[in-house]
């Protein structure tokens, strides 16, 4: 297996070969690395106080931890605002100009269409103004307009209603009137990823030229193969962007499918050790995390986390020069992971990933990415149910009372109390949903039902969906070779062997394929307790 080198989590990059049961092992490793080369996050002048790596309520029964002061936090009175900020929605090349789309984001749902009149992807809210139809359901029509498939209103790509079939065109222009135009939020592509603006009023029609989407230096360097993906995740924001900030976890939940750096002495059969963790600079913009000697992590509130290490010197054979000595290899390997993490609606998120290298570019550009992901969608799957269930009991004891329910004395949770931190001192403690939801959780469905690859990733995956339609192709043919091979041989009353066992191959081969389409694109449950 080909892994990705990275500071913690370890996504796999590629799957070799397709397992049902117990997937091959995914190659992790650490590499050193020089955090002074990273750039601030905050670039105002604040006032800091010192405050601790890891702070926990103690029971006066359990002996009191004392952390070391290294936390630098701008203590300045700004407060974080959810909608003042550019949110990622989908991948670019996950996405079809011929039809809308309907996404969720900051619980404001929304419909991105290609306006081929102006070469760009729009983003409207998804509802006709007409009597409130969702316009994700509706088509563009011959004239590059989006219209909805209720009444046939057309709008363009600025909004404006321009044709309503049922007004009289000798009376008064009704398609003109203000109420009459669609919602329109700002959006952009950046790093091939299409963004918005989470406030439709006119006034930020023109905020891009004021404030970008965060920008990740490797995802718009051409040197660089980005291996990406999308998924919906049954469970919230908070406890997505923490699962990913915790490189403790990977040991326990990913075992058997992420194999990690050995420790020294080994305490167990899964190898976990101590994990020195530091975040050295919080604000409002997020913060700025050390994983000692081994990589950085970068949180950009709200929706990124970013971690890479140091390159890595390429061991393959030097070249030889002119007077016959061998030349050093002059190329670096470097591998990042970017994780753009997505508020959709309470215990609702999305991801997005970007896996950037600059090695094994040929190789990945014509391995098919739809293997890829099933070895993601294993890590993903490995520690959803028990996230899911998390999420509900932090949600039972209280979001303001996260720090005293949970216990966290040791260094590996430095991140995850780094941003528990942010969050509560910038961020109200939590999303802000505008009074959209009562606050209460979505109900738990059966475990194949929330764990379900289909719905969550499949159908909004160019790659995944075309190689799910093509395995179901290949299973009918095979059952109907199946059944054609033993017509033939009743027929003809020849070759009666070879036909039957023609017939018997094809069957058995589409009785596999449909367990294949299965496992991989529909659940594949993971028992931790039999790993």
């Amino acid at each position: 297996m080909v892994g990705v080198r990275t500071p913690y989590v370890c996504i796999p990059s590629l799957v070799s070969e397709t397992q049902f049961a117990k997937p091959k092992l995914i190659s992790f490793q650490f590499n050193p690395m020089n955090c002074s080369s990273f750039s601030r996050i905050h670039q105002k002048t604040p006032s800091k106080s010192k405050l601790f790596t890891t702070i926990s309520s103690s029971p006066s029964s359990v002996p009191t931890v004392t952390p070391e002061p290294e936390l630098e936090v701008d203590s300045q009175g700004e407060k974080f605002d959810w909608y003042a900020q550019w949110y990622p929605i989908m991948l670019v090349c996950d996405l079809d100009k011929r039809v809308p789309h309907a996404k969720r984001v900051m619980g404001l749902d929304i419909v991105l269409w290609w306006d081929r009149n102006e070469s760009t992807w729009k983003v409207f809210g998804d509802a006709c103004p007409h009597r409130l139809a969702p316009l994700s359901e509706g088509r563009i029509d011959q004239w590059g307009r989006l219209q909805c498939v209720y009444h046939g209103w057309c709008f363009n790509g600025s909004g404006d209603c321009k044709f309503i079939p049922q007004a009289s065109p000798d009376g008064p222009p009704v398609h003109t009137f203000k109420k009459a135009c669609a919602a329109v939020y700002p959006s952009t592509v950046h790093h091939d990823i299409v963004w918005f603006w989470p406030n439709s009023d006119p006034q930020y029609k023109d905020i891009i030229t004021k404030k970008q989407p965060p920008t990740i230096p490797e995802l718009d360097d051409p040197s660089f193969i980005k291996l990406t993906g999308c998924r919906d995740i049954p469970y919230g924001y908070e406890i997505l962007i923490e699962n990913l900030m915790d490189p403790a976890h990977v040991t326990y939940a990913h075992y058997g499918i992420i194999r990690t750096r050995p420790p020294k002495v080994k305490a167990d059969r899964e190898g976990g050790c101590p994990v020195e963790l530091s975040v050295k600079k919080l604000g409002i913009d997020g913060f700025l995390g050390d994983q000692d000697q081994y990589g950085t992590n970068k949180f950009i509130a709200p929706c990124v986390s970013y971690a890479y290490s140091s390159p890595v010197v390429d061991k393959g054979e030097g070249i030889v020069s002119s007077d016959g000595t061998e030349k050093p290899p002059s190329r670096q390997q470097k591998a990042s992971l970017v994780f753009f993490c997505i508020p959709v609606s309470p215990g609702r998120s999305r991801l997005i990933w970007v896996f950037p290298q600059n090695f094994g570019i040929w190789f990945f550009k014509v391995f098919p990415r739809f293997l890829t992901h099933l070895g993601v969608n294993i890590v993903v799957d490995s520690d959803l149910y028990l996230l899911h269930l998390e999420e509900r009991k932090i949600m039972d004891s209280g979001l303001a009372n996260w720090q005293k329910a949970c216990f966290v004395p040791t260094k590996s949770d430095a991140f995850v109390v780094g941003f528990r931190r942010w969050l509560k001192k910038y961020a109200g403690g939590q999303v802000d949903w505008r009074g959209k939801y009562s606050g209460a959780l979505p109900p738990t469905p059966p475990r194949e039902e929330l764990m379900d690859r289909y719905w969550s990733h499949v159908v909004s995956c160019r790659s995944c969906s075309a190689a799910y339609n093509r395995f179901n192709a290949l299973e009918v043919a095979l059952q109907v070779a199946s059944l054609a091979s033993i017509g033939i041989a009743a027929a003809t009353k020849q070759h009666v062997k070879v036909m039957v066992a023609v017939a018997v191959l094809c069957f058995a081969g589409s009785k596999w394929l449909a367990h294949f389409i299965y496992k991989n694109f529909h659940y594949h449950d993971h028992n931790h307790a039999l790993q």
